[in-house]
């Protein structure tokens, strides 16, 4: 009988392979956005500049009233080039369903 700490050989080349598919997935994803929504000042990006820029940055959200502000320091991606970035994924939204 086997030890409880062995894994079956099969098992973890499943869970490899599950795991390298959603790696595939994830990049995929993320490379088609970025073509979407990406002004063409950033477009060239890659996207691990991508992620430590965008993603990966120090930002504090403040909540006053019914207002919500998002503060981040402007060193990593300018003011106007955020706003238009989100400007942008927002338009990728769907339309909402026409009421009859």
């Amino acid at each position: 009988m086997p030890s409880p700490g062995l894994v079956c050989p099969a098992t973890v080349s499943a869970a490899n392979a599950v795991r390298l598919q959603l790696h595939a997935l994830a990049y995929n994803l993320a490379n088609f956005l970025r073509t979407l929504a990406l002004p063409e000042a950033v477009k060239q990006w890659s996207l691990t500049t991508l992620r430590q820029r965008l993603v990966k940055i120090g930002a504090k959200v403040v909540r006053h009233g019914r207002s919500v502000i998002f503060q981040m320091a402007e060193v990593a991606v300018p003011r106007a080039l955020f706003q238009t970035i989100l400007g942008a994924i927002a338009a990728l939204r769907p339309l909402p369903p026409a009421r009859c």
